[in-house]
């Protein structure tokens, strides 16, 4: 069961007095989970940073890696002898680019120098805040949660081809990269240099013990555009699309396991996050949600291709267990396999959740 810690629980001012309530919450939590044979996977960070952190510049604040780097030694000691699998951060992608260019992600600035800044004061943190769990407990297994996806030219024509480099460099590479040691991709650091010049990565590497990767779709990119890339986002017609929009293309998910293991050899991968938004309808108190469930089966299928083709996947965590709180859309889109009614707090297991129950008991039985 994968979830995460929430740092303004535990460190309301972001660095010193500890929240011992929150701590207690955690432990409850990480116990009750043990106690009916369920494994946790605990992430530190998933995008809710201390308002008082935020007040001092938030993730360009010049303490705030060390403040990272101390909060993951706090909970690595405190729940370390229980949790053995850790991920220091979830998509700093969206962190850096969703919350300080396009601004629709806390704390919602909009400045491209500032995101750049930021995703670089992300891949410090990690570093840090790896090491720092290392330290703590070095029997744990360390790695960190990515969003990527495959990017793919609108045509062959030369320009839609680059525009398509230039989105997996800004999507994938340049956060994929220095995880694994790699400096900068120089590509994306030459087309950076309009806006600012990125410093190479002075804290040591942390190879991943797993890439947590989190997919949804596919990236088709056409040249041209007002942003910083030059590069329009193509919806192609004939596909189908989650209530976010979002297109369903479940064989990219085994074409970026492949090209994931081929580029950056990572121990394991996990998937991370999969899933999809629709706009579920109770009726007889019952909800259908029949694409989801179809959706479900093709990632997976697309997962085990990729398996069976070398890919060391040891994991695949469905995104999610229920209804939640979905950042800039707020109640309004549903991922869950469990729906919420938000007015009694009742919880439904969909269609869909009953379906996955059945695929992982029924793969459970064979793997005993």
């Amino acid at each position: 069961y994968r979830f995460s810690i929430s740092w303004p629980r535990v460190l309301p001012r972001g660095r010193g007095r500890v929240n011992e309530k929150g701590l207690d919450f955690y432990d409850a939590l990480v116990d009750a989970l043990l106690a009916i044979g369920v494994r946790p996977f605990v992430t530190l960070y998933h995008w809710d940073l201390p308002q008082a952190l935020q007040e001092r510049g938030g993730w360009t604040a010049p303490d705030v890696v060390a403040a990272f780097s101390d909060y993951a030694s706090l909970i690595a000691r405190r729940l370390g002898d229980r949790v053995t699998d850790w991920m220091t951060l979830n998509e700093p992608e969206v962190v850096a680019f969703a919350g300080h260019h396009v601004g629709v992600h806390a704390p919602g600035v909009r400045d491209f120098t500032t995101a750049l800044r930021v995703s670089h004061n992300l891949h410090l943190a990690h570093r840090a805040g790896a090491a720092a769990i290392r330290a703590a407990r070095p029997n744990a297994r360390v790695g960190i949660a990515l969003n990527m996806s495959p990017c793919e030219p609108a045509s062959d024509a030369p320009a839609d081809v680059a525009a398509a480099t230039r989105v997996d460099g800004y999507l994938n590479r340049w956060f994929a990269d220095p995880i694994f040691g790699q400096p900068y991709p120089a590509d994306m650091l030459a087309h950076y240099a309009h806006w600012v010049r990125i410093p190479a990565l002075e804290l040591a590497p942390q190879p991943p013990d797993f890439l947590g990767v989190n997919y949804y779709s596919r990236r088709v990119c056409r040249a041209g555009g007002d942003g910083p890339l030059g590069v329009t986002r193509v919806e192609p017609e004939g596909s189908t699309y989650t209530a976010l929009g979002w297109e369903v293309h479940a064989s990219s998910l085994r074409d970026l396991l492949v090209r994931v293991t081929r580029d950056w050899a990572p121990r394991e991968v996990i998937v991370t996050e999969n899933g999809a938004a629709y706009d579920d309808i109770v009726r007889n108190d019952r909800i259908a949600d029949t694409e989801r469930t179809s959706f479900l089966r093709e990632h997976i299928s697309a997962a085990a291709d990729a398996l069976g083709e070398g890919v060391p996947l040891r994991g695949y965590f469905v995104w999610t267990l229920m209804d939640n709180f979905e950042w800039a859309h707020g109640t309004s889109k549903r991922f869950g396999l469990v729906h919420v009614d938000y007015d009694t707090q009742r919880r439904r297991i969909k269609d869909s959740g009953r379906w996955y129950r059945e695929l992982i008991a029924a793969q459970r039985a064979v793997a005993v």
